[in-house]
């Protein structure tokens, strides 16, 4: 998802947060404290320097009420940042200040360092570590993620194949690579290479097909969770065709979805209109499937 299409999700004044340094300490709290907000910036989920995660906590917040959104960067899952991201954390602070919002960062791949599982396994560790610290938090670990680009494709996985405990309620996919058996990918030779190279092939089955391994539409079941989608038309890199796949997925497999389908590419020349569309659609499902009680 390019920067273009993130600016548009500032539409009103940021909400006032106190910041504070992220701390391991496990915290009590008095039941009769009103909790101050709080920015944890760069908190440390892993020894490795890109395993970090910054955390935006609401004030009045408490364990019974304050769920999380979690945001994952896209960037071909070899580059990317969890800033490119900010917009959406401005967009989602200003117009719903109830949720907790992680905005996290991934070990990126290259040529000695695979994607595939390891990145799914990161968004999974970030999950982990806020159910753990749950309390000290004073957050409740049920959890929506909003993807863009490659960070939806390793949503879309997560959700499907990891989340064996069911705390994903909802899984917003913009713009997200589904399938990678569709002729877009597989009659591309620079691809099913460039698919070796991503995937540490020692942790699937040997003979695994991987193009069906790692994509979302054959992942799909009965538990997935309520799913949104939003594709361009005319998106050079990631086909239109990958947003029916997935939908004819859901509709399968009985999994409440919305999908969308904007004139135009990858996000970064969506209209104003669209990308307020896409903001209502998004706010409505999220309110939804992750309600605040």
């Amino acid at each position: 998802m390019k920067r273009h299409l993130l600016l548009l999700f500032v539409s009103i004044p940021l909400l006032l947060f106190n910041v504070a340094c992220s701390s391991d300490d496990e915290g009590t709290t008095n039941p009769d404290e009103v909790l101050e907000a709080e920015i944890r910036m760069n908190v440390s989920y892993g020894e490795h320097p890109s395993q970090v995660y910054d955390l935006y906590l609401p004030e009045g917040r408490t364990q019974e009420n304050t769920k999380v959104i979690v945001l994952v960067h896209g960037g071909g899952w070899t580059s990317g940042d969890k800033s490119d991201m900010i917009e959406i954390v401005n967009f989602l602070q200003a117009n719903h200040p109830d949720y907790a919002v992680a905005n996290i960062n991934y070990v990126l791949a290259e040529i000695s360092v695979p994607a595939f599982p390891n990145q799914f396994l990161d968004l999974g560790n970030v999950l982990s570590q806020l159910t753990e610290q749950q309390n000290e938090l004073q957050i409740q670990p049920q959890f929506g993620l909003i993807g863009t680009s490659a960070g939806a494709h390793i949503s879309l996985m997560y959700d499907s194949v990891y989340d064996q405990t069911d705390q994903v309620k909802f899984v917003a996919d913009i713009v997200g690579p589904s399938d990678f058996t569709d002729p877009f990918y597989a009659n591309n030779p620079n691809f099913e290479i460039a698919l070796q190279v991503l995937t540490d092939t020692n942790a699937y089955p040997q003979g695994s097909n991987l193009p069906e391994v790692l994509s979302p539409v054959y992942q799909i079941s009965e538990s997935t969770s309520p799913t949104i989608l939003f594709y361009g038309n005319l998106d050079p890199i990631v086909p239109i065709s990958n947003g029916f796949a997935l939908e004819n997925a859901l509709n399968t497999n009985g999994i409440n979805y919305s999908f969308t389908v904007y004139d135009g590419g990858h996000g970064d020349d969506w209209s104003t209109t669209d990308i307020q569309d896409l903001q209502s659609k998004l706010e409505e499902f999220m309110l939804t499937h992750l309600s605040i009680d």
